[in-house]
């Protein structure tokens, strides 16, 4: 035990922060984002000794979207002496997120078939694409990314679990059940932000 420790202890304790990261998510502190660069960071070296490469480019756009989302949660705060509003996402939003995720998918999928030893390189292209689109989600605060988070940790969890990253298994069927937490959370407090 002390030596599977020893030698996960990067992916232990980035599982430890992403839990925090997603905690804070759910009550809406803009501190997520802290935590959300550090787990980031320690994922990239996880990923990529994993040779999921995808999920660790993607811990690289993690990192900017951290610094983006702090800032335009804490400007909001600064402007208006409240806090990012909770939104539904517009037809609009839908009709320009969904090809660009779609586009990512399938760029992503090329470069892992055939320019890497990636394992699985269409679910690995999936669930990184859905997370580039989440994200962005989430740091405009529209609830919907909850349930694209539902779809990508369950997805993941799986994806982890063949690859014998058991912290990260775990770390994603809590996910998983905290995101469902999140949107039933964020649906009620979007009811109460109308009302």
């Amino acid at each position: 035990m002390i030596n599977y420790i020893y030698s996960h202890y990067i992916e232990i304790l980035g599982s430890i922060l992403s839990v925090i990261y997603l905690y804070l998510s759910i009550k809406q502190k803009v501190s997520l984002w802290i935590f959300g660069f550090l787990c980031s960071a320690l994922y990239i070296v996880v990923f990529f000794q994993s040779k999921f490469y995808a999920d660790m480019t993607l811990q690289f756009y993690y990192l900017g979207v951290s610094i983006y989302g702090w800032f335009s949660w804490k400007e909001k705060a600064k402007q208006t002496g409240k806090e990012l509003p909770i939104k539904t996402t517009s037809l609009r939003n839908v009709l320009i997120l969904l090809p660009i995720t779609i586009i990512v998918l399938f760029l992503y999928y090329y470069v892992l078939k055939n320019h890497t030893d990636s394992p699985l390189p269409f679910a690995d292209s999936f669930t990184t694409a859905l997370s580039i689109t989440a994200t962005w989600m989430l740091a405009k605060k529209m609830i919907e990314h909850w349930i694209l988070w539902i779809i990508v940790d369950s997805v993941s969890a799986g994806l982890y679990f063949y690859k014998e990253l058991y912290p990260t298994t775990i770390l994603f069927v809590i996910y998983t059940i905290m995101a469902v937490i999140g949107w039933i959370q964020w649906r009620k407090d979007l009811k109460l932000q109308t009302n």
